[in-house]
């Protein structure tokens, strides 16, 4: 009887000590997980106010702010667990080779994720800017995490992988406050060039649209097969670049016609010889 009673009174005592040291334990990770929460929280807040000092997309701000506290979290429950006794390093070889099986079944998925970031921390192109980018043509209505939309000029809406937008080539169209436009106006052989190129100058200057200060160049750029290239390249702001390119066509055609110029077509003179017998 004796000696179950000091069995028990041995057993209370590695209870006791068992729990007094845990409850150290348990108190001391209490104290680290709320300090770690008070850290986090002013990390995320230098975090947030350094994207908004850098003018980093909403879209993005957003998405970067919401990995960040979900990793600083991560990392705060596990030195947590490890402080009270929890065994978290097979917790963490399950981890990292669950993330690795996800990348790899992801990853085409993580390559526009990653186009995504990068696209909209360099802003290679932004909302409202005209983009020519995989044979596509169109005004940049959004920029996703994984996609950028596109409306072309006929109202068609265009879906592009980001991955594609950056590894691949992207002409931003109307990033520059102005544009060239390039004409090449063909005459015939027989008309006369400096009456020609006389016509196409004051057709220029009297658009107001024409950015005077930018000038205006006007060549003989080509002996053509059939006609006499005249290249004209004015200045315009870009966002009357087609408007200008359309009635330039026109007004051309009309002072050309009403001048006696000609805008010769392609032709081909055959000549038949009649062979005796």
């Amino acid at each position: 009887m004796d000696v179950s009673i000091e069995k028990v009174e041995h057993y209370l005592q590695m209870i006791g000590e068992m729990s007094l040291s845990f409850g150290i334990k348990f108190i001391l990770a209490v104290v680290v997980y709320f300090i770690g929460k008070w850290l986090i929280s002013k990390t995320l807040t230098v975090t947030e106010l350094a994207l908004q000092k850098k003018q980093v997309e909403a879209t993005l701000h957003q998405f970067l702010i919401s990995i960040f506290s979900t990793f600083l979290k991560a990392i705060q429950i596990i030195i947590f667990a490890s402080m009270i006794g929890i065994e978290t390093t097979s917790l963490i070889a399950m981890l990292g080779a669950a993330g690795l099986a996800i990348g790899l079944a992801l990853q085409g998925s993580l390559a526009n994720f990653a186009g995504g970031v990068l696209i909209l921390l360099f802003r290679p192109f932004k909302k409202g800017d005209v983009i020519e980018a995989q044979g596509y043509i169109g005004g940049v209505e959004e920029i996703q995490i994984f996609n950028t939309i596109l409306k072309t000029p006929d109202n068609q809406r265009i879906i592009i992988p980001n991955g594609l937008l950056s590894n691949g080539c992207v002409k931003n169209i109307n990033v520059e406050g102005t544009r060239r436009v390039d004409f090449v106006f063909g005459i015939g052989y027989d008309d006369d060039v400096v009456q020609a190129k006389a016509i196409l100058m004051s057709l220029v200057e009297a658009d107001e649209r024409t950015l005077k200060d930018k000038g205006t160049d006007i060549w003989l750029g080509e002996h053509g097969d059939s006609s006499i290239n005249l290249y004209l390249r004015p200045w315009v702001n870009s966002d009357d670049y087609w408007p200008y390119y359309f009635g330039m066509m026109e007004k051309v055609k009309l002072a050309f016609d009403k001048e006696g110029i000609s805008i010769p077509y392609p032709q081909r003179d055959v000549h038949l010889h009649q062979v005796a017998n």
